[in-house]
């Protein structure tokens, strides 16, 4: 009789259920190459389960390319039951946390890389044993990002958006017909701001009293008006903190315009009465759309912009996109200085400002084109050269109000 050696068993165990909604694209950040994206954890074990560390690895080579751990990853999570709990790490059962990633990453343009996470964990009874357990495969694609105009003219304007803003665009998420989307993920508020690092004149009370309140916004791109809304009425006085709407009502007066190839971009809190164009209009990069409001969800007078995938404000998903050109001219040195209003910090006289096919970086105080050069930019088959060649530098058309 032959004897056959029993094959070693491996506990079960029941752990994270790991799901990545969407598959990110690569983004051109401030220089850099980065992947957005989020991963959520649910825990469908009776146990309470603590986040120790996740790894990010090459399916291909094995090789780890980032590990995330300790206070960094603690500032990543997010959790739709707001735990009361000092420790958010620390995951009970049956419910989902959110882990927002931002990698950093470098992939040739057309080039593809398969990525595995493994999620390490502490098992939070009697014998704290550490697990760990391998999920969230993707497939990325580095196409060619899209590219497009500014969606304002001159300047200071601060991009305003933070990644670790529990409230931040990035990281709120709406279920919207049955699937969870992050619509917001590369939103950015642009604010006018002046040299000291104001955004308003006098006490900032009235709407007129904020310096980019009734400017132009412009077409980023030849595109088609897919959807326009005029008729939310708007607050002579900026109200403290946010404006309570709804969600139908948060995106205020707003334009869409259809760029093609399943790309839409979003105008949101114009001011009312403002808006030039009307659903099937056909518009030019560069041609006036409507202006600056407050109208909807928001703090005060900006321009909301992002891209995404479908027309729609809320069920979408937020696309990366590159900036055809801008020039840098400063940031603020937190988040907190600039909500304080405090003077931002002018880049060095040695470093040269100009940026092209990229997003700037959090806070950086920036300059577009003016009018001529938008259109100087649009005749022009190179917009680099059509930069370099411009009789009128950047710097000399981005005028502090």
């Amino acid at each position: 009789m032959v004897n056959i050696a029993r094959a070693a068993v491996i506990p079960l165990r029941q752990s994270f259920d790991i799901q990545i909604p969407w598959t990110p694209l690569p983004a051109q950040i401030d220089g850099s190459q980065r992947l957005i994206y989020e991963l959520h954890l649910t825990n469908f074990s009776r146990d309470s389960l603590k986040l120790g560390r996740v790894e990010v690895a090459n399916m291909t080579s094995g090789a780890v390319l980032h590990e995330f751990e300790g206070l960094e990853l603690e500032s990543m999570i997010g959790r739709q039951d707001h735990p009361v709990s000092e420790d958010e790490l620390v995951i009970p059962p049956g419910v989902r946390a959110v882990i927002y990633v931002g990698l950093p990453i470098e992939l040739p343009t057309r080039a593809e890389c398969k990525l595995t996470h493994k999620i390490e964990f502490e098992v939070q009874s009697t014998n704290r044993e550490r697990v760990a357990v391998e999920g969230g495969n993707l497939v990325i694609h580095n196409e060619p990002m899209t590219t497009i105009g500014a969606p304002l003219r001159g300047g200071p304007w601060v991009a305003v958006y933070n990644e670790s803003w529990e409230l931040g665009h990035r990281r709120v998420l709406y279920a919207i017909k049955g699937r969870v989307h992050a619509p917001g993920r590369f939103a950015i508020d642009w604010i006018k701001v002046d040299t000291n690092g104001k955004y308003f004149q006098g006490d900032g009370s009235k709407v007129t009293d904020w310096f980019g309140y009734g400017v132009n916004v412009i077409a980023v791109s030849d595109g088609v008006v897919v959807a326009t809304r005029d008729g939310i009425a708007e607050n002579s006085h900026v109200v403290e903190g946010a404006q309570r709407t709804t969600l139908e009502d948060a995106s205020g007066n707003y334009v869409t315009l259809d760029l093609g190839h399943r790309r839409y971009a979003f105008y949101e809190h114009l001011k009312p009465g403002s808006i030039r164009v009307r659903q099937g209009d056909r518009v030019r990069v560069g041609s006036v759309i409507g202006q600056l409001g407050y109208t909807g969800q928001s703090t005060g007078p900006h321009l909301h912009f992002h891209l995404s995938d479908n027309n729609s404000p809320l069920d979408a998903e937020g696309l990366p996109y590159a900036l055809r050109g801008f020039r840098v001219l400063g940031t603020y040195s937190s988040p907190a200085a600039f909500g304080k209003s405090l003077p931002w910090s002018p880049i060095g006289p040695s470093i040269s400002g100009e940026r092209r096919g990229e997003l700037p970086a959090a806070f950086a105080v920036v300059g577009f084109p003016d009018e001529h050069d938008v259109k100087l930019i649009e005749a022009t088959e190179d917009p680099a050269r059509a930069f370099e060649s411009a009789k009128q530098p950047l710097d000399l058309v981005t005028p502090f109000p």
